[in-house]
């Protein structure tokens, strides 16, 4: 069941840190500190735990965290290893294309001392695929999820970005999961390699059945998002704006949604929050643009609903 925290949640953003170089200047990125961002943002205690090169470039990532209000006491510094940077090129519709930088920091996340007591505080932790491209942040990535609550959420965003996944990191990902998100273009890369079949729902439904998942969070751009559990489905159609980019919308799509589902909030409201909080980042430029105090004071009041908070079942 999920649980249901009095004091306010904490969640961890698990891997990649990065600066996003945008055609109009760099911004803070990696989906992990996005996520962080937008959980404190919307009321969590967040922190990130990633690496960050001993240069200016990751001087400026510290910096930016601690005007953010993101814990960063577990971003180490790497002497050996320059911060990471993916080079953005955003298109007609404000959709992006990476090219991510490989043999950096975030490749070499240490295991710090504090690690294990992060990980026990911890509701929520999100990771991805492309954090765990190489073998010691990887390493660190699993060992920390290992060291969680029972009742701690595990958030896979699966995150498939140029090369830099494979068939065996995509399988064990899932089976430390709990929670899916991923968008329309990767199911299908999904269905491929794991030979899901028929129709959209059922091949959610086959991942659900298959990994023992709680839920499955399926995003489609303007055309809002799906969220599926063993026993409910709902659908939202999303949110009319004037893209900017979409950079870190899904990062923000799931912070909102796990706030909602921590909250114990009814699923389709928990769906429409978030497909807000995105659509609000897809009208703004970079991944952490400050979100307006009304649209946080929605997602933290108490549902005005009437039905019965939504408990994902195990």
């Amino acid at each position: 069941m999920m649980t249901l925290p009095a004091r306010k949640p904490v969640m961890v953003g698990l891997g990649e840190i990065l600066w996003d170089l945008l055609p109009t200047g760099k911004a803070l990125g990696g989906a992990p500190a996005n996520f962080a961002y937008h959980a404190h943002a919307l009321g969590a205690v967040a922190s990130v735990v990633s690496a960050v090169g001993r240069d200016n470039l990751g001087q400026e990532i510290l910096q930016r965290l601690d005007h953010l209000g993101v814990d960063r006491d577990f971003v180490a510094e790497d002497s050996l290893h320059p911060t990471g940077t993916v080079s953005v090129h955003v298109d007609k519709r404000g959709i992006p294309e990476y090219i991510i930088h490989e043999d950096v920091a975030w490749d070499f996340i240490p295991y710090e001392p504090g690690l294990d007591s992060l990980a026990a505080a911890a509701d929520a932790v999100c990771f991805g695929s492309l954090g765990q491209r190489s073998p010691v942040s990887r390493t660190t990535i699993r060992r920390f999820l290992a060291a969680t609550r029972p009742e701690c959420q595990h958030v896979l965003d699966i995150n498939l970005r140029q090369h830099f996944y494979t068939p065996d990191i995509i399988s064990h990902s899932l089976e430390l999961a709990h929670i899916l998100k991923l968008n329309e273009d990767e199911l299908p890369v999904l269905a491929a390699m794991l030979s899901l079949h028929g129709p959209v729902q059922d091949q959610l439904s086959q991942l659900l059945q298959r990994y023992q998942l709680k839920l499955i969070a399926l995003t489609r751009g303007s055309q809002g998002a799906i969220l599926q559990t063993p026993h409910e489905t709902t659908d939202c159609p999303g949110f009319s704006v004037a893209v900017a980019d979409t950079v870190g919308a899904g990062d923000a799509f799931t912070a909102a949604m796990m706030i909602g589902l921590l909250s114990g909030r009814p699923l389709p409201e928990v769906n429409r929050q978030a497909c807000r909080i995105a659509a609000f980042v897809c009208a703004q430029h970079g991944a952490t643009p400050v979100i307006p105090a009304n649209l946080v004071a929605d997602i933290r009041s108490p549902s005005q609903s009437g039905t019965r908070p939504h408990q994902p079942r195990p």
